[in-house]
Parts: structure tokens; C-alpha cells; sequence
């Protein structure tokens, strides 16, 4: 049973339009403004601005009656406008409606809205944003739903509101008990509530408790429910032939051969792409051998190549920061130091993939993805539909970390679908998952400081070259990265967070690559921690002052930067942090702050017969208002983890103009025996709302595990990832 509730009443009715929406319009005003009319002063006000900005919920179909939906088992449904990648948003979802709702967490299912449901979130499932996003939205629809069913109940019942009390989704009254259920039965119309009171933090029950996913069970047991997953009745599958050399592209094909051999019902030719059409994967794939293709190879790239190509110095310049005064180059005071990171892969577990059917001028694609309003509107566009005839639905992601923002193979599945007139599964091998990512760009930096005869920092100065994050994504059109004059992705932690260094710039170098990059998990922010921090912790050592201290002292009096404080001196406190080598450790400190959100970390370090690990890691995270404790520290812990993956063993090479590797194995990823056997998080609730969780505390851990090497090594490692010589 769905229920209707849509008011009647003119002027004070649940429509179709914008229903709770709050805000944030001043904040991008100003962006624009700025960029088009100011340029730079205002473009850099507005950077600082989107450091710390998290954008309002302005998707499409904000209504009471298309979030959430009653059974006659009286269940609610919850069409989620973010999907689940493991985050574990849908446990903090439902912790929120139960509050708000009065209803038990047990009787909530949360499922991700499939774009036929009406609901749309226009800015994807990314920027650690789904809970601090739709928080006092979600409230807010909530407990107007809790005033709606209890207006229906007194009406229905002829009591007084008073006398009724909402539990457990039960609504009682002297003498007896009626389901919301019951209530909603027969209910066409819903009268708009004129008002609605949010419950007080002393109310939650669910709220800042730490409840059990709720998509544990069918992960223990393996239920269905990830892309890979999907299936349709009478399905083929598909696999498609895709350049191996970077920039190369298909000059002459031949395919006749493939056709031969078994199982093969079509090659679909595609534009700069071939598909191969078959009964089974397998068939599909030994077909796809079987074709005979030249490229053209414009240049066989090198690692050699594409440092000299990417680099401080080349490429389009904007600054981000300006403070003070810049160091004069002539400078003898000045220090100056270079460090870079390497290309990343995402290597999530579960390779891309969709599954689609077109048949009668309509489309339903089935699919993992973060971008399910982009992907409709792609597919429409590809078939020449309107995107309303596209129907896009969203499964369990198995690791998703940003690469599932580009879903282009959705188009090409769906045009294989329309071409053989069958509904067709088309799945990544690991090969094409590793060579065609949208990968982490690789980064160069160079960062300068001065120490005044006080012992504080004076200048701080980071300059940082990178390929496209935001900038060629979908998330940000060519007119806007034109409005903006900078990739904000890659500025992630790019600015000089320490406000009493009276003299602060950050300058940024951009330039395409010539092969994919994009978002990648906290997108520019571990790499610029790592130049920005291990600097910080180098001139502390240099000039023998506590690094502790030094970062304490250079940060200013503002509510912002006292939240940051914070966070550093309880992680040196619960660390016990120590200056001097343990023996065969030592420890290395380092901190940043994300979108608001500000993180300390301390890593204890060991150098036993030459081979490093991280033995301990301590956490400090102002996460704001933690709605699940236990998710936000399983989320410090995964940050944690692949942050020492990416400082100690991650990197895509290039081997013959071709990207390398193309397996997990061959790419060295950190493993348990990698893992460190204590990590100890510890959260602070600096603001009264939730703060973004997924990607802060990825930011220092790099530079944290570098400034221990250098205590043990006596060796400032410049280049991730981090390898004894």
C-alpha cells in the first residue's frame, strides 16, 4: 500500500515543487559573482568558502510521499537519494527517521530511489556528503510525516490530537492501538501541516547511538544486491575492445572472425568502440580475441614523459591563497623542498558494469553507480529519449571511492541493448577496470617556508601541480571550471590551513593528462597534506622545535582554528606522542582539515631488518554530531587503512606507453600483514551537526607515517609511495 499526499488545499499543499530545501544559494552567489565580475580576490574568498561549505539537498522530488512509503505490514520504505557503497549511510538514515518518526529501527527499509521513483539528487553520492547533506532535510520531512499521520489518526479515530501518542509505529489511545499503517489505509489527500516541531537531541533514541548496520544480514549471507549481481530474463552478454596504449585510438578493424565463433549474436559497432555481443561472458570474451584492430599511437608515453609534463612551473596557473607578502626568491632564509605522488587506481572489488534493457521507446539500466541523475540523462541522450523514459537503478556498490561517478559504459551497454533488440549485461574485466579507471592524477609540489627569529613560521608557501579531479568530470561543466579558473578538486587541502602564518599563498598548476583522471577518494587532499605537513614537521626538526607546538602556534584564535587545536592536542595527548626514537620506532604526527571537518593523526612507525610498518595509529576526528559513532570510527579506520596503502605501496606505472598493472598482485596494495594491530579513534563533537565522515581522515595519515620514517631513517622520503631505498 503507497499512499498519496499530495494536499489539496491551495497555497498549502505537498506538491510537486522544492519542499524543505534550505539555503546555500548566498554561499554559490557568491562563487559566481566573484569568478565573473572580481576574478581573483573573490574566486580565492569563494575557495575558502568551498573548503569548509557543505551544499544544501537540492534534488528533485522532495516529497513526503515519494521518500517514504508504508506497507500494509505496516514497514516503511525509504527511497534513499544516496546510494550505499559501504559508507554505511542507510544504517544512519534510518537511525534518523526512527527518531523523528517514532517508529522502530526494525520496521525501516532502506532502499536507493530508482529514478522512476521521482526523487533525484543532483549532486551525486560523493564528497563525504550523504549524511551532512540530507540531515535536517531528512528530519525535517520526517517529522513532518509524524504530523501528517497523526492529523489522519485524530481524524480517523474522532479523537483529539492530545490524547494520542505515536511509538514504535503504533499510534495509541486509550482503550486501544492503530498501526500508522491502519491510519494511512484509504488516505488519497494529505493536508500540508502548518507546523511541525524537530524532536530535541535529549529525545534520540537512535540518533548518536551506535546501531547495527542494516545491511549487515544480507551481506553476511550474500544476498544479490550489488551491481554485479543484476540480471534480466533472457539476457546476452557483452564485453567491449578497448585501446591499451594511452592515447590511442581504433584506425582500421576487422571482426569477421569473431562473428565465427560460438555463442556470438552481434558486434556492435560503437563511436571510437566495439562491442561483442554473445550468450555468455566467456563467449563474449573469446570472441573479443579474435578480432583484428590497428591503432594509431600518437606517442608511446614513459614515467619520464610524464613528470616533465606534469610539474610546478608548467601548465595553467592560479592562485588559491594569498596572504601577506611572497617569499623573495633571493631569499637565504627560505627553505624550500619538492614532493609528489603517483598515479592511483581505485581498485575497488567490484569491477563496473551494467545491465540494460530498451525495448518500446523506453530504457531501464541497472547498475552500481554514485551518478544516477548524470547516467539518466546520458543514456537518454545517447538513444535520443527523453530522459523521463530512462529509468536508471541503482544497486549496492562493492567499493565505489569515486570511480563510479563516470558511468559512460551505461551508454554503450544500452546502445549494444538497442541495437540487438535483448536486454544485455556488459562487465569490466579487471584488466579494462585497472587500464581504464579514472584514475587519481598523479601530483608534483613544491612547498617554501621561512621561520622568523621567534621560532614561528612566518611564510608558508605550497605550489602544487595536477591533472584534472573536478575539472573535464561530470560534476563540473567546461563553463563553470571556466567561472571557477581552477580544478577545486585538486585544491583539497591545498591552502595553508595554519591562519597565524601572517604570510600564506598556494598556487596551483593544472593541466590535462592524456589519459583519464578524476575523483578519487578525498581527491587532492592526501597528497597535499603529505607536501604541506611533512614541510611543517622537516623546518620544526631543522630548527629543533616541538612539531606539536609549532603547528599550535601557528594556528589562530577563530572558533575554526581553536576546533583544530583541539584536535592536535588530544591526539598528542592520547598518543602520548614522543619527539625521540622507541627504540625501533618512532612516531610522526600530522593533521589537516576537510570540508569543516578537522583530523589529527599520530602513526607509530617500525624499522625492523629494513622493512617498515605501521605498528599503531591514533585518530582525532571533529566529525561534528556522530548519528553513528561506530560507523564514523569504522570510517576513520578505512581511510586509515587505504591512506597507508597509497603512502607505502600504491602506484600505477606506464610500461610501453601502455598503463601498469593490470591485476591486483602486480599492483602492490597494502594487505592485513600491513594493516597496524591498534587504531585508536577518538571523536569530538566540535559542531552540532553532522560534518562529512568518508574522506577527512585520509588527509594527514601519509604525512604522519612520513615524519616518523624520518625519525627512524633519519631520511625525508619526498615521493609516494614511501620506499626505503
Amino acid at each position: 500500500m503507497s499512499n498519496n499526499m499530495n494536499g489539496t488545499n491551495k497555497g498549502k499543499r505537498l506538491s510537486r515543487r522544492k519542499f524543505i530545501v534550505r539555503g546555500g544559494l548566498g554561499s554559490i552567489g557568491l562563487l559566481a559573482l566573484g569568478s565573473c565580475v572580481f576574478i581573483n580576490p573573490l574566486r580565492r574568498s569563494a575557495y575558502g568558502i568551498s573548503e569548509s561549505l557543505v551544499l544544501p539537498y537540492s534534488g528533485k522530488g522532495t516529497e513526503a510521499n515519494l521518500w517514504f512509503e508504508f506497507t500494509t505490514e505496516n514497514t516503511l520504505i525509504f527511497h534513499s537519494p544516496k546510494v550505499e557503497m559501504g559508507q554505511g549511510i542507510f544504517t544512519g538514515y534510518a537511525q534518523i527517521i526512527a527518531d523523528e518518526l517514532d517508529i522502530h529501527i526494525d520496521q525501516i527499509i532502506v532502499q536507493a530511489a530508482a529514478t522512476n521513483t521521482g526523487i533525484l539528487d543532483r549532486f551525486t553520492t560523493g564528497g563525504s556528503l550523504s549524511i551532512a547533506q540530507l540531515y535536517k532535510p531528512l528530519r525535517e520531512m520526517a517529522a513532518m510525516m509524524r504530523q501528517m499521520i497523526l492529523n489522519e489518526a485524530a481524524n480517523k479515530l474522532n479523537i483529539g490530537k492530545n490524547a494520542l501518542i505515536l511509538r514504535n509505529g503504533m499510534i495509541e489511545y486509550t482503550g486501544g492501538a492503530l498501526s500508522y499503517a491502519k491510519a494511512l489505509e484509504g488516505v488519497k489527500d494529505w493536508k500540508l501541516p502548518k507546523k511541525f516541531d524537530l524532536k530535541s537531541n535529549s529525545e534520540f533514541k537512535h540518533i548518536g547511538k551506535p546501531i547495527a548496520r542494516v545491511d549487515l544480514e544480507d551481506k553476511i549471507v550474500g544476498a544479490p544486491i550489488f551491481g554485479t549481481d543484476a540480471e534480466m530474463e533472457n539476457m546476452l552478454h557483452a564485453t567491449i575492445l578497448r585501446p591499451e596504449h594511452i592515447g590511442s585510438k581504433m584506425r582500421e578493424v576487422n571482426y569477421s572472425e569473431a562473428e565465427k565463433m560460438p555463442g556470438v549474436v552481434r558486434v556492435v559497432e560503437g563511436d571510437g568502440w566495439l562491442g561483442i555481443v554473445a550468450e555468455t561472458f566467456s563467449e563474449a570474451l573469446a570472441a573479443r580475441r579474435k578480432v583484428n584492430v590497428s591503432w594509431d599511437i600518437p606517442k608511446i608515453w614513459t614515467e619520464k614523459d610524464l613528470r616533465a609534463y606534469l610539474k610546478v612551473g608548467e601548465g595553467k596557473r592560479m592562485v588559491t591563497q594569498k596572504e601577506g607578502s611572497a617569499l623573495e626568491k633571493e631569499d637565504e632564509a627560505c627553505i624550500s623542498m619538492e614532493f609528489s605522488s603517483p598515479i592511483g587506481a581505485h581498485a575497488q572489488m567490484e569491477p563496473n558494469g551494467a545491465v540494460a534493457k530498451v525495448e518500446n521507446g523506453k530504457a531501464i539500466i541497472i547498475m552500481s553507480t554514485q551518478s544516477i541523475g548524470a547516467t539518466q540523462k546520458s543514456v537518454a541522450k545517447a538513444l535520443g529519449f527523453k530522459t523521463k523514459d530512462v529509468n536508471v537503478v541503482a544497486k549496492y556498490l562493492g567499493g565505489g571511492f569515486g570511480r563510479r561517478l563516470d558511468t559512460s559504459h551505461a551508454v554503450e551497454v544500452a546502445l549494444m541493448a538497442r541495437e540487438v533488440g535483448r536486454p544485455i549485461k556488459y562487465s569490466f574485466t579487471r584488466k579494462e577496470e585497472f587500464q581504464n579507471d579514472m584514475f587519481r592524477p598523479p601530483t608534483h609540489h613544491i612547498v617554501k617556508g621561512k621561520m622568523a627569529p621567534n621560532g614561528r613560521l612566518s611564510h608558508l608557501e605550497h605550489h602544487y601541480a595536477s591533472g584534472d579531479v573536478a575539472i573535464n568530470s561530470l560534476l563540473m561543466p567546461p563553463a563553470m571550471s571556466k567561472m571557477l579558473g581552477t580544478d577545486v578538486g585538486a585544491m583539497r587541502g591545498a591552502n595553508v590551513m595554519y591562519g597565524n602564518i601572517k604570510n600564506r599563498r598556494a598556487v596551483q598548476w593544472h593541466k590535462t593528462l592524456p589519459f583519464a583522471t578524476s575523483f578519487w577518494r578525498s581527491l587532492g587532499l592526501l597528497a597535499n597534506t603529505f607536501a604541506i605537513e611533512s614541510f611543517i614537521d622537516e623546518m620544526a626538526l631543522n630548527h629543533q622545535i616541538d612539531p606539536i607546538q609549532l603547528r599550535l602556534d601557528s594556528l589562530a584564535e577563530d572558533e575554526t582554528q581553536t576546533r583544530i587545536k583541539k584536535v592536535i592536542q588530544l591526539a598528542a595527548e592520547k598518543s602520548q606522542y614522543q619527539n625521540e626514537l622507541q627504540g625501533n620506532r618512532a612516531m610522526g604526527f600530522a593533521a589537516s582539515i576537510d570540508v569543516g571537518a578537522p583530523c589529527a593523526h599520530v602513526a607509530e612507525v617500525s624499522l625492523i631488518n629494513n622493512v617498515l610498518k605501521v605498528e599503531k595509529v591514533t585518530c582525532v576526528f571533529d566529525c561534528g554530531l556522530a548519528v553513528n559513532p561506530d560507523q564514523v570510527k569504522a570510517q576513520c579506520e578505512g581511510s586509515i587503512i587505504m591512506g597507508i596503502s597509497a603512502a607505502m605501496h600504491e602506484k600505477m606505472g606506464i610500461k610501453d606507453g601502455r598503463l601498469y598493472p593490470i591485476n591486483y598482485g602486480t599492483y602492490d596494495m597494502a594487505l592485513m600483514k600491513h594493516s597496524p594491530k591498534e587504531i585508536d579513534v577518538h571523536l569530538i563533537q566540535g559542531v552540532d551537526d553532522p560534518l562529512p565522515v568518508g574522506e577527512p581522515p585520509l588527509g594527514p595519515i601519509a604525512a604522519a607515517i612520513g615524519n616518523a620514517i624520518r625519525r627512524l631513517t633519519g631520511k625525508r622520503l619526498t615521493d609516494l609511495p614511501m620506499k626505503l631505498a
